[in-house]
């Protein structure tokens, strides 16, 4: 059964070439010869958050990092060498991090629940519980305590993405990035801006 699983895979890879080949005969050339993103896209694992199809933008048209809830741990060498790539070498303009309502981490990060290995990976998100616990247990209902969560974990991730030395470094030799905080919304399909952006150092303070 897994095998066939797997051929129907290949067979809808085939059809979707096909697609674009016919709706675009060049398409695939221009993507081999160049990988000219402006955009960094560090966003959580979860299937149904598909980046490029959420902005519209073709393959390519987006660098785009991915783990469980969103996370910009300064520990992480796995995101910290996709965040120097996409600053020194791609030079992107934009570094977006994005949540989404609803997120299974931030939920596992604070339901008291033990899973493991994934539990190290998590503690991030309950120290943005235990900061912020005033206001969150000001939110009776659950979805809503959830949901301003997963916003405050975003606007924590783009205070590590704005320290971090890749982008203190660009800033410093006058290169433009920006970082900015979203949250996806899975059941309108909209993106919510935390308005939370920065563009300079003097900048981080109040991301709090």
């Amino acid at each position: 059964m897994s095998v066939a699983m797997l051929e129907y895979l290949k067979d809808k890879n085939r059809a979707w070439a096909a697609r674009k080949v016919a709706a675009d005969a060049g398409f695939f050339k221009r993507l081999e010869a160049q990988q000219a993103p402006e955009y960094l896209w560090i966003g959580c694992s979860d299937s149904r958050v598909p980046a490029n199809e959420i902005v519209d933008l073709d393959p390519g048209e987006l660098f785009v990092h991915r783990n469980v809830a969103n996370l910009a741990p300064p520990q992480d060498a796995n995101y910290l060498s996709v965040l120097q790539f996409a600053i020194d070498v791609l030079r992107v303009k934009h570094v977006m991090v994005v949540g989404h309502y609803g997120c299974g981490g931030v939920r596992a990060a604070v339901d008291g629940q033990r899973r493991g290995l994934v539990d190290h990976w998590l503690h991030p998100i309950r120290e943005v519980h235990h900061d912020h616990r005033h206001e969150l247990e000001k939110i009776g209902d659950e979805i809503q305590r959830l949901n301003r969560l997963c916003e405050l974990n975003v606007i924590r991730q783009v205070k590590n993405v704005a320290s971090d030395v890749f982008v203190q470094e660009a800033w410093a030799r006058g290169q433009e990035v920006n970082v900015h905080g979203w949250v996806y919304s899975i059941s309108t399909g909209h993106i919510n801006d935390l308005n939370v952006t920065t563009s300079r150092p003097d900048e981080i303070e109040r991301l709090g």
